[in-house]
């Protein structure tokens, strides 16, 4: 008589179960001298089978379904995070604008080469933000990325001591709308920006060539002509940046997502600072 066998529903470990099953009732039979079912294995195997395509015949295409919809989860996270963490940045740089941009046109007053130092201490916490957000090191890019802002404030609140306050807030609505705009766009776009985030790259740093000759030209008609380019160049770059934040979260998992997230804030908040500036450039009434 073939020995009788558990059907052994199970996840992970259920196939090394029922062999090891298989194996003792053999052992088993040998010592009653009875003889071993060889298909008994792959009986109880089939029936596993059965459980998976039959009675579970969603199996498959649920856990896909409920992969699926994780890795939809972590997706929406990744950017509602990054646009969140843009804001907190700016709302950081409009505190720093108001608290600090006179003591430090001050300090500036007092030191000339303190516009140097301003400048190479905020590229210096750009590429130090970049290096610990590839270490997955969060907490120093938040709090690199809050400095940043601050600092950032107080010097385009100087800026701003140029313009008529109602300029630049106009100004400022203009920047709202034409990035929300780009940004709706790169999120919903199915085409590969990354020629035009190419093209853009490549057009700031003409920008910044053309603006350093500009230093010494001092041409009125240059500096519209930049203006005009440097908005072109940061719309384009807003609608690459909120695409390539969108395709990086296929690389999301839950011990990521903040670093992903920072990093798109990061960038979207440099898209929406420089098309500020030289919108201001172009529409902002100076006193």
């Amino acid at each position: 008589m073939a020995p009788q066998y558990k059907q052994i529903r199970i996840s992970h470990a259920g196939k090394e179960n029922m062999y090891t099953n298989f194996q003792n009732d053999n052992m088993n039979n040998q010592g009653t001298n009875q003889n071993p079912d060889p298909y008994a294995y792959q009986n109880n195997y089939n029936g596993f089978n059965g459980y998976q395509t039959g009675g579970y015949s969603g199996g498959i295409g649920g856990i896909s379904g409920a992969f699926s919809e994780a890795s939809e989860a972590l997706k929406q996270k990744v950017v509602q995070q990054s646009f969140l963490f843009m804001l907190v940045g700016l709302v950081i740089t409009a505190v720093g604008a108001k608290v600090a941009s006179d003591v430090l046109l001050e300090w500036m007053v007092q030191n000339p080469f303190g516009i140097i130092a301003l400048f190479i201490g905020e590229l210096v916490i750009v590429f130090a933000s970049n290096a610990a957000l590839k270490a997955n090191n969060t907490v120093l890019s938040a709090v690199l990325f809050t400095v940043y802002s601050f600092i950032n404030g107080a010097t385009l609140g100087i800026v701003c001591m140029a313009y008529v306050e109602t300029s630049v807030v106009k100004v400022f609505v203009i920047t709202a709308v034409m990035f929300g705009v780009t940004a709706f766009y790169g999120l919903v776009s199915k085409k590969d920006l990354s020629s035009l985030g190419g093209f853009c790259f490549m057009g700031l740093i003409g920008l910044l060539l053309v603006g350093v000759v500009n230093v010494f030209l001092q041409s009125s008609g240059l500096d519209y002509l930049i203006c005009g380019i440097g908005v072109l160049v940061f719309v384009g770059l807003t609608a690459y940046d909120t695409k390539k934040i969108k395709d990086s979260c296929a690389f999301a998992d839950s011990s990521n997502v903040t670093a992903l997230s920072l990093n798109g804030a990061f960038q979207l908040y440099l898209d929406f600072i420089n098309l500020f500036l030289y919108l201001l450039r172009l529409f902002g009434k100076r006193r």
